[in-house]
């Protein structure tokens, strides 16, 4: 594999991590600090017009907060990670049965989810408090997918072609949209802007391959 090859897979599972760290739960101190330090890349040519939102999102964020106390900033996110995201009641529920017609919340929906994780031999982590439709638990199999796929299985190109058209594919749009209206913090964009920008990019990437 090439050097080109193998800083697409980086980058890749840098973005997918970066939607993780801010969707799983309020991004914490550690997150904010590699954040603040200019760590994370963003590239100077564009990729997607979504990703290119996205970038600007955080380079507005980190330029927003330099020199800012983490501790403080963390305690900041936490309260307004809660009042979009946890509730009660909140106004955005970041699961793929609430975003879809043809489902029920923890019902056939979920069922069909935990399926694809099956079929691949992937069972979902426990770290995340969540049930396993929650946006950070489809990435986390995203994730194991690209993984998996840099090591040379190249039969996870066609589990991956089959999670996003029949799962990521038909929500993300709309919960993005979600988050844009219910709140203006920069971060909480940024990752929005990625997340649907990630998905096209995966879109692209597996037509290329199945």
């Amino acid at each position: 594999m090439s050097t080109d090859e193998l800083a697409v897979y980086d980058a890749r599972i840098e973005l997918i991590d970066f939607c993780i760290e801010v969707f799983h739960d309020a991004p914490t101190e550690e997150f904010l600090s590699h954040l603040l330090s200019g760590d994370m890349r963003t590239p100077e040519d564009s990729v997607n017009e979504h990703l290119d939102a996205g970038f600007e999102h955080v380079r507005a964020f980190v330029d927003a907060h330099e020199g800012d106390d983490v501790s403080e900033l963390h305690s900041d996110l936490r309260q307004e990670y809660t009042e979009v995201f946890v509730g009660p009641r909140p106004p955005v529920l970041l699961h793929e049965t609430n975003y879809r017609d043809d489902t029920e919340f923890i019902g056939e929906g979920l069922a069909e989810v935990e399926a694809s994780y099956g079929a691949a031999g992937w069972t979902p982590p426990e770290e995340y408090p969540e049930e396993n439709d929650f946006v950070a638990v489809e990435l986390a199999f995203l994730r194991w997918l690209v993984t998996k796929q840099r090591e040379g299985r190249d039969e996870t190109f066609g589990y991956e072609r089959v999670f996003l058209d029949n799962h990521l594919m038909t929500w993300v749009d709309d919960a993005a949209d979600d988050i844009r209206e219910e709140t203006d913090e920069p971060l909480f964009l940024a990752a929005a802007e990625i997340l649907t920008g990630l998905v096209e990019f995966e879109d692209e990437i597996v037509a290329q391959m199945v």
